[in-house]
């Protein structure tokens, strides 16, 4: 059996946009306008749902085992004890170490088309209004390749809130994806494989983690919730961008 070469240039794309050559597989809305894409994936659905932890010391955040698949997690242990404590810095702590939802979809960034299929992350409320206008019988499908239709979003913080928000607005006229039929399907065989876009983590890994967490916040004697303080200072410049999405 010969080499499948469309699955090498799929692993290639990957490999390229977890990183290399300074390219982002990421992509985040910057204040004003933009209009962007949803991308079809194979399986028929764009949208694929993550837990996440963060703030746990100075690891970025991760998936987590418990949540996405079913395995054990010993962070998600430890938040329930926390939660089992039912003290004020326990429950505290515990709301800062669970597992948190994040949305995510492949799309075209119009004017940044150069660029390719890029993962936009999004929150609960923006995820509950796009999926409104997939069901909405009026537009149809929005991630059809010929007719579907364009997104504007406005992203920007308002005067007075905490957080940046995000509001969508489709187009009135449906286009193609590309006007190029082999620009299209390059589009479609370079969407990122969600599996692996992710560090997953084993379960002995988040324990490490954990471990190291707990020595570090914690006394030489021991630690418990009494004990170990929660430092905010340590969240990522990565985590702060997706706390934003609350």
């Amino acid at each position: 059996m010969g080499i499948d070469m469309k699955k090498m240039r799929e692993k290639y794309a990957a490999l390229k946009n977890r990183g290399g050559a300074g390219k982002s597989a990421f992509w985040r809305p910057q204040d004003g306008d933009q209009t962007i894409r949803l991308v079809p994936t194979a399986d028929g659905d764009p949208f694929k749902e993550y837990w996440f932890h963060y703030n746990l010391g100075k690891n970025n955040g991760f998936l987590s085992p418990k949540r996405n698949f079913g395995e054990d997690d010993p962070l998600n242990d430890f938040v329930r004890s926390l939660y089992n404590e039912n003290t004020e810095e326990s429950i505290k702590m515990a709301k800062s170490l669970s597992a948190r939802q994040r949305f995510f979809a492949p799309v075209i960034v119009r004017g940044e088309e150069e660029q390719g299929v890029r993962i936009w992350g999004f929150g609960k409320q923006v995820y509950e209004t796009i999926l409104g206008l997939v069901l909405n019988p009026e537009y149809g499908d929005i991630t059809d390749v010929q007719s579907g239709i364009d997104l504007t979003i406005n992203y920007g913080k308002p005067a007075g809130a905490q957080f940046p928000q995000t509001k969508l607005t489709p187009k009135r006229r449906s286009t193609p994806l590309f006007e190029d039929t082999t620009q299209i399907q390059t589009a479609l065989d370079s969407v990122p494989d969600f599996s692996n876009v992710f560090e997953r983590k084993t379960p002995a890994e988040v324990q490490a983690m954990l471990d190291e967490f707990l020595l570090g916040e914690g006394d030489a004697e021991g630690t418990s919730s009494e004990t170990v303080k929660y430092n905010n200072n340590t969240t990522s410049e990565v985590d702060k961008a997706f706390q934003e999405l609350m």
